[in-house]
Formats: structure tokens, sequence, C-alpha cells
């Protein structure tokens, strides 16, 4: 049995709150749902969008968006991929493993902000981890809000993530829901390419909406650029830009972007703040 450090939270925000991973659940064949429970039985508050800092000890620290509705107490929920030494070792674990928590942190989306409007959700990949907090908020509130969109794009349909949860949102009348993939593998598919292509026939008021974007970049800026020319205006899409992020307090630099530091201005940013960004390669 590993033996765990006693970590004192009073010393300040780099020192992680201690959780029990109280369930794990495979999403898809690198991708892991896990369920962490504060072993002092605390529930911690965080907004739609917001990013906590999970650290395997041992081993590292990574920045994962909480993938939970945020309105309900209980185990914090986060989707990862294991794709590095601390995200294999995260997916690797077993209930009852000591998990080290720091957060919540950074922007999240303004849901809130924009009541009464159209809302459409456009994800790609391991992206729709990041906005279904937003989502949940949206739903719980759905009579505040006008019509509410969710693209979601992906490679195959077996890289589908939280694919009983799509098919119940389909199932709803309040809620369009559309399913691409880039490649059908042979398998017969409704929507076969890249999720851009949802964007233009997608029905929405242009002149009341707000767009919520998630994805690889490259995915981002051509969505962008379909939901500009249906006429969206810059300042009400919104991206979320997880990269790079070590500390999450803006101390060690390694997540600028620009003159901004993701962890701490974002991981949500308006287009319009960072459009000029985006036309740089490798900012």
């Amino acid at each position: 049995m590993v033996m765990q450090p006693e970590l004192d939270p009073a010393v300040g925000p780099m020192v992680p709150e201690l959780y029990e991973l109280s369930k794990i659940r495979r999403e898809l064949p690198d991708t892991y749902t896990l369920a962490l429970s504060a072993q002092n039985g605390a529930s911690l508050s965080y907004a739609a969008g917001q990013f906590n800092m999970l650290y395997a000890f041992g081993v590292g620290e990574v920045p994962i968006s909480v993938s939970g509705d945020p309105a309900r107490p209980g185990p914090l929920l986060h989707t990862i991929r294991a794709v590095g030494a601390t995200t294999r070792a995260l997916c690797a674990m077993k209930p009852g493993a000591v998990v080290g928590v720091r957060g919540p942190f950074g922007r999240p989306w303004p849901v809130e902000e924009y009541s009464g409007c159209d809302v459409v959700v456009v994800a790609g990949g391991l992206g729709l981890a990041p906005v279904r907090s937003a989502l949940y908020h949206v739903l719980e509130h759905r009579r505040d809000y006008g019509r509410v969109v969710l693209l979601y794009g992906t490679r195959t349909p077996r890289d589908i993530l939280y694919g009983r949860e799509l098919q119940r949102w389909r199932g709803r009348f309040d809620l369009d829901v559309e399913v691409t993939v880039d490649h059908a593998a042979g398998e017969r598919f409704e929507n076969v390419g890249v999720v851009t292509q949802l964007v233009p026939p997608a029905r929405f008021d242009p002149d009341e909406a707000v767009a919520f974007v998630c994805g690889p970049e490259v995915m981002m800026r051509f969505t962008v650029q379909k939901l500009l020319q249906r006429g969206l205006d810059a300042s009400r899409i919104f991206l979320s830009m997880e990269r790079n992020m070590k500390c999450a307090i803006g101390s060690c630099g390694h997540c600028q972007f620009g003159p901004n530091f993701v962890c701490k201005d974002g991981p949500v940013f308006s287009f319009a703040d960072v459009a000029h960004l985006f036309r740089i390669r490798e900012v």
C-alpha cells in the first residue's frame, strides 16, 4: 500500500485537497470518467466550464475540466483520455485510490449572462466533456432559453463520447442534437463528415444566439468561420482554450496565450477577445 502525504489546505492554492476515487467508468477504450469524493465529506462548488488540477501522487498533475452538473452536489466528474504519464496513472486507478484536487479554476461558460438566447454548442471529440456542464445548466433551466442545439463530431462511431446520454438527449423535443463522424468505417451513419458541415443547416437565430465551442484548435477555427458566416457576432462565440496549463494561478507562464494566461483569464474566451491570436500559428 502506497502511503499518501498529509496535506495542509491552509498552505495555499498549490496544495491539493485529498479526494477518493469513488467510481471509474470506461467511456471509450482510452477514455474514462472519474468520480471523486472529498475525504472530508465536503462538496466542491464550481461553475460550468471551470477546471480542476488533478494530482496523481508520485506521477504528476494535469488540468481537467469538470464534466458533471454544477447544480448537483456530490462526486466531482472528470472525463480523461489516457495520453500521458499522469493521465494514464489516473485512468489506471481503482476505486478507493486517493487523488489530489486543486480548484476550481478559470472563467466559466457565460450561461447565465445569455439567458433568453438560443444556445448553440459545437464540440469535437473529447471536447464534449468541457461543454457538458454548460448543457446541464441550460437543460435544467430550459424555460430560460430559446432553441438549444448540440452539434457533435468525432472520428468514427466507436469514438462517440457519452453515447447513451446523447441518445437520451436526442429523444428530447426541446433539444436539437446532430452527430457526425469523419469516417463511418463501413457502418451506416446518418451524418458523415466534419462537424463544421452541421453549422449551416442548424436551426437557430444568429441575431439571438450564443455559441459555445470546444475541440481541437483546427476544428474550433473552422467552426468559428462557419458561425460568423451564419451571422453570429464574434463577441457571442465562446471557446474553451484548455492548453499547457501547469500551475492554474498564472504563475508559471506555460499557458500564456498572447497577453493572456489561459488558466486565469480563460479557459473560456470570447472569440472577439482572441481573434487576432487565432491568425498566428503556434501562439
